[in-house]
């Protein structure tokens, strides 16, 4: 293939900001090899070890929300039109060739999903839910030279449902990279920094919003386990401190926690852990359970249509789903069973490396050189 020149748009770029824009990041690296890549996006992480040319595309802070979206989608518009072999957008809008959704879509939350009838109603006079579902149509709507891009099957789903039986997208999840082995140093310092023994058993969590992931089933998980079992809660913000601490029926447990803020590198902490927990209330996809998986650590999580991974999946082989994302009870029992049966341990890290190796990053990036392909060639 050709080297292309690729304008990739996206609201913040960097590993911090979350699963979405760690997709963005580790796809543009391995595009990057073979393309030209520029970056517009309101905030690019100084912490990020990946460098690309960088666009800004920012405004007033004080608009409201649904303003500055649909300012960005202008903008990225008139700076990539016409410039770019091709444009790759993460973005809610109309500037990309390939535009790839990350979330549920706007259509599905507010014509679908089931809404008291007067929120509904009101919808239809609110700007900002009206603007959000123009900029979504004009991003979506089929047209020579363009594709919408699910990142899980569960997305495809609400797209569908949102759009029409005949509407169709290729589905495109995420990717991994496997970590360099490690010789145990980092496990021991990050325990020890923690103040937590070897023959302690972490489970961990990663997430920008620890609520929204599941931390309250967790936690009442945690309760019903014995002290020797740890909770490790990585991208711990304001509200998941005053969660912790405020509440009551958690003061029992607040030694056996460990809350780190967000940060672009989690390899340590997965190298810390035991198992990873992952019943989150939505995810459209999950990446932080595929990249613990690539550290060798076995995956409870949330099902299907709560968790969008769960459809990659074999329940018990690769990774345990829970019936239901709040039933803390099943969870303190798969953790535990985990935790004590070192057989049924091996066979889920065996599947989740097989799961690994399906995702990795080459074989993601390949699938979207297909696509540039197909989108260049009906241009001509």
């Amino acid at each position: 293939m050709p080297r292309l020149k690729i304008a990739f748009v996206v609201d913040r770029f960097g590993n911090r900001f979350g699963g979405a824009e760690a997709y963005g990041v580790e796809l543009m690296r391995e595009l990057a090899q073979e393309h030209d890549i520029t970056v517009f996006a309101r905030d690019y992480d100084e912490a990020c070890d990946l460098r690309l040319p960088f666009v800004p595309l920012r405004s007033w802070s004080r608009w409201p929300s649904w303003v500055r979206v649909l300012i960005f989608a202008w903008r990225a518009r008139r700076a990539t039109r016409g410039r770019y072999d091709i444009v790759h957008s993460h973005m809610n809008g109309w500037c990309g060739d390939i535009e790839v959704v990350h979330v549920t879509p706007v259509r599905y939350n507010w014509r679908v999903r089931p809404l008291p009838a007067v929120k509904r109603l009101l919808s239809y006079a609110s700007l900002r839910v009206q603007t959000y579902l123009g900029l979504e149509a004009r991003r979506v709507a089929p047209r020579p030279g363009h594709r919408t891009v699910a990142v899980s099957g569960l997305i495809a789903e609400q797209l569908r449902k949102a759009y029409g039986a005949a509407f169709s997208c290729p589905i495109i999840p995420p990717g991994v990279s496997r970590p360099v082995v490690s010789d145990g140093s980092q496990r021991a310092l990050i325990r020890e920094q923690m103040g937590w023994a070897d023959s302690d058993n972490i489970c961990l969590l990663v997430a920008r919003n620890p609520l929204r992931k599941g931390l309250p089933t967790v936690l009442n998980a945690l309760a019903q386990l014995p002290a020797h079992f740890k909770l490790l809660v990585v991208g711990g913000n304001a509200a998941t401190r005053d969660f912790i601490h405020k509440s009551a029926q958690f003061q029992p447990l607040v030694d056996r926690i460990r809350l780190v803020e967000e940060t672009p590198d989690v390899s340590s902490y997965y190298l810390a852990s035991d198992t990873y927990v992952h019943p989150t209330l939505n995810d459209s996809f999950g990446m932080a359970p595929l990249e613990a998986m690539s550290f060798g650590l076995p995956v409870i999580l949330s099902p299907s249509p709560w968790c969008g991974f769960a459809q990659y999946v074999r329940d018990g082989q690769d990774a345990v789903l829970l019936t239901h994302p709040e039933d803390a009870d099943q969870l303190a029992q798969f953790i535990s069973q985990i935790g004590s049966d070192a057989a049924w341990r091996a066979r889920l890290v065996q599947g989740g490396n097989e799961v690994v190796a399906n995702h990795s990053w080459p074989r993601i990036a390949g699938l979207y050189q297909d696509l540039y392909r197909d989108v260049i060639a009906e241009r001509l």
